[in-house]
């Protein structure tokens, strides 16, 4: 039997205040196995950040982990020292965020941010990781990657930078690629090239990847399997293909609905051949 690349079990999620201790993520349970896309679904505040950055350790300040388990692998990721986890980050567990431009520091050169990303794991000169980071801008769709790297964030699109975050991500070959609202910043053009480009560096890689959305269309695209989360639990958990034509929970039908009303409108339209609940498909 398969180990999968990620399991959550039981997870707890809590905040502290003056007032007290609040729970926000409840009983939370889903594994990921190796080259599956697991699409995270759900409203703001349902607990999706939540989720990704607690897998990741890098939840702080009034927020904690108070219960369950988060498995890499098999090995446990929660009580890991700040040492232990920054050798994960960027190396087993890469992450995409929804706002590219957030992403990267206003003041350092795109080079510079994939030149350190690349030697903090990989043991390569300066002119090495330069070679090998516009490798991956070219895997990516982003030609003439030298002059790239000499530019600051704010000189190139939010599509652009989203291919540098995907190439930064991917260049370290992690097992499992979180992506928390990837396409959310980007016209309906740049959203399609993103889902092809993750897909394909699914399928040239074989990672795993946590698809984080609140957009039934975006996770028809690319999900294996879709879990449905309503105020910090996971109400439904089934695969695409079940979750769009019998779902089974009133908050995943209200979801859809929702979603029906927008196909109307002409802004989600049917995919080639059919393969993917069609309503629900961006072209």
């Amino acid at each position: 039997m398969n180990t999968p690349i990620l399991r959550v079990e039981g997870l707890e999620i809590s905040c502290t205040n003056k007032q007290g201790t609040e729970p926000l993520v409840h009983q939370l349970s889903f594994d990921i196995m190796g080259g599956q896309v697991f699409g995270l679904v759900g409203g703001s505040g349902s607990g999706k950040t939540l989720t990704c950055m607690s897998i990741l350790n890098i939840l702080g300040g009034t927020l904690a982990v108070t219960g369950g388990s988060i498995e890499l692998c098999g090995g446990q990721l929660l009580g890991k020292s700040p040492m232990e986890m920054r050798c994960i980050r960027g190396k087993e567990i890469a992450f995409a965020m929804q706002n590219p431009m957030s992403a990267f520091n206003p003041v350092m050169t795109i080079g510079a941010h994939f030149v350190e990303t690349i030697r903090t794991h990989i043991p390569l000169s300066k002119r090495e990781a330069i070679k090998y980071a516009v490798d991956y801008l070219n895997q990516v769709g982003l030609a003439n990657g030298e002059m790239l790297l000499r530019k600051y964030p704010f000189q190139l699109s939010s599509g652009m930078l989203q291919r540098v975050m995907i190439a930064m991500a991917v260049c370290l070959k992690p097992r499992l690629l979180i992506a928390d609202e990837p396409t959310t910043a980007l016209d309906t053009g740049c959203q399609l090239d993103i889902l092809k480009l993750l897909d394909r560096m699914r399928n040239q890689y074989g990672m795993s990847i946590l698809l984080v959305s609140h957009d039934f269309g975006v996770i028809a695209q690319l999900a294996d399997e879709v879990g449905v989360m309503c105020e910090g639990r996971l109400v439904e958990r089934a695969s695409v293909h079940h979750i769009f034509d019998s779902p089974e929970h009133e908050y995943t039908r209200a979801l859809l609905g929702a979603r029906r009303q927008l196909a109307g409108k002409g802004d989600i339209h049917h995919v080639e051949g059919g393969t993917r609940s069609d309503e629900y498909v961006r072209v």
